[in-house]
C-alpha cells in the first residue's frame, strides 16, 4: 500500500474557491507569431498579472486564510528571494497581521522594496554561505509566529494549482503543459490540476541547467543539495526540491528538463519585443524550452504554458534586451 500524496484535485477546488475574488483571474494570451514558429497552439497563462506581480500569491493567500483566525492574529514568517515575499507581505496585508519576511542579501531590489511596501518587515541572510532552512530557523528562534513555507506544504501547493485550473477553464483540453521549476509548489500544484483534468497530457518541469536539482533528483530518486547555483532566473535559484513537492511530481510530472542562460535571456527578450509581454527570467524558462527544439514534434499540439512572474529589475531588463539574438530576428 502506497503512501496517499500530499494534495488531490480536491484541494485545488478548495483552494479555488478561497481565493476567488481575491486573488486575481489573469489573462490567457496567444500569439500567432510563436504558434508559427513552433507549428503548436500555444495558451500563456499570464501570471506576471497577477497581484503581487507572481503566481505566489494563490499560495500564500490560501495559507494564511487557511490559519485559525488567533493564531493568524501572531503574525506570519517567510523565507524567499523575492515573490513568495511579496505574496505573503500581501496576503499579510489582506488580513491586517504582521509578517516578518527574510530575503537573501542579493534579492532583487524590485523585489524588495515591494515586500517593503506592502508593509512587511525584511531581515537579511548570506544566501551563498547559509542555507535558507537554516536562516529561517535561526531567525524564527521563539518568535510566536506561523512559517510559511515558500514551495513545501500542500496549502501552498494546492493554492498555486489554480493557475492551471483557470487556465484549463479557460482553454480546455491540453496535449502539453509546461511551468517553471523551483522548489516544486507550482510545478506539482499544477500537474495535479492538469493531470485530473487531461489524463493524457505530457507534463514537464523546466528548470536552467545551472540550477538542475530536480533532474539530479529525478535521476538518483532521492531529492538532492546542489551549491547555490548563478542563474539569472533568481525565483528558481532554490537547492533542493520540497519534500511533499518531490513526491507530487515523482506522480504526476512525465519529465524535467533544462534550458541555458542564453535561452533564458532570448525568451524573455522575445516575450517583451513581440508579445509585449514583460517577463522576470524565471517566468520566461518554459518559454526558452518552447523555442528550443527540445520538446520534439509539437506541430499540431495543444500546449500551456505558466509565466510564472513579471518581477524583474529595470537594469536586468534594460541589459537583457540590448543583447542580440538570431531567435528575435
Amino acid at each position: 500500500m502506497t503512501d496517499p500524496l500530499p494534495i488531490s484535485f480536491d484541494d485545488i477546488a478548495a483552494a479555488a474557491r478561497r481565493i476567488e475574488g481575491v486573488a486575481r483571474r489573469t489573462p490567457v494570451m496567444t500569439s500567432r507569431t510563436v504558434d508559427s514558429l513552433t507549428g503548436a497552439t500555444v495558451f500563456f497563462k499570464c501570471e506576471n498579472f497577477q497581484r503581487g506581480g507572481a503566481f505566489k500569491f494563490r499560495g500564500a493567500y490560501n495559507f494564511v486564510a487557511s490559519l485559525a483566525p488567533e493564531v493568524r492574529a501572531k503574525g506570519v514568517l517567510a523565507i524567499s528571494s523575492g515573490n513568495h515575499a511579496q505574496g505573503v507581505a500581501l496576503a499579510a496585508r489582506e488580513f491586517g497581521i504582521p509578517a516578518t519576511i527574510i530575503m537573501p542579501d542579493d534579492a532583487p531590489i524590485s523585489k524588495l522594496n515591494a515586500t517593503i511596501g506592502y508593509g512587511a518587515e525584511v531581515l537579511h541572510y548570506p544566501r551563498m554561505h547559509e542555507h535558507p532552512d537554516d536562516a529561517a530557523k535561526r531567525i524564527k528562534g521563539t518568535r510566536d509566529v506561523t512559517f510559511i513555507p515558500a514551495f513545501d506544504h500542500p496549502l501552498i501547493m494546492a493554492g498555486q494549482g489554480t493557475a492551471a485550473l483557470e487556465l484549463l477553464e479557460e482553454v480546455g483540453e491540453l496535449d502539453i503543459f509546461l511551468a517553471p521549476t523551483g522548489g516544486g509548489g507550482l510545478l506539482s500544484g499544477c500537474a495535479t490540476a492538469v493531470r485530473a483534468k487531461c489524463p493524457g497530457a505530457r507534463i514537464i518541469g523546466v528548470e536552467p541547467e545551472v540550477a538542475n536539482d530536480w533532474v539530479l533528483s529525478l535521476q538518483r530518486g532521492e531529492r538532492v543539495l546542489i551549491e547555490p547555483p548563478e542563474t539569472i532566473a533568481d525565483g528558481v535559484r532554490t537547492r533542493q526540491p520540497g519534500v511533499n513537492n518531490f513526491a507530487q511530481v515523482r506522480a504526476m510530472v512525465d519529465e524535467m528538463l533544462t534550458v541555458s542562460e542564453g535561452e533564458i535571456r532570448s525568451a524573455v527578450r522575445f516575450l517583451v519585443q513581440r508579445m509585449k509581454l514583460v517577463v522576470e527570467p524565471t517566468g520566461a524558462v518554459p518559454v526558452a524550452l518552447l523555442f528550443s527544439g527540445r520538446l520534439g514534434d509539437i506541430r499540431g499540439k495543444r500546449v500551456g504554458i505558466v509565466i510564472s512572474g513579471g518581477n524583474v529589475d529595470a537594469d536586468v531588463l534594460c541589459g537583457i534586451l540590448n543583447e542580440s539574438t538570431t531567435l528575435d530576428g
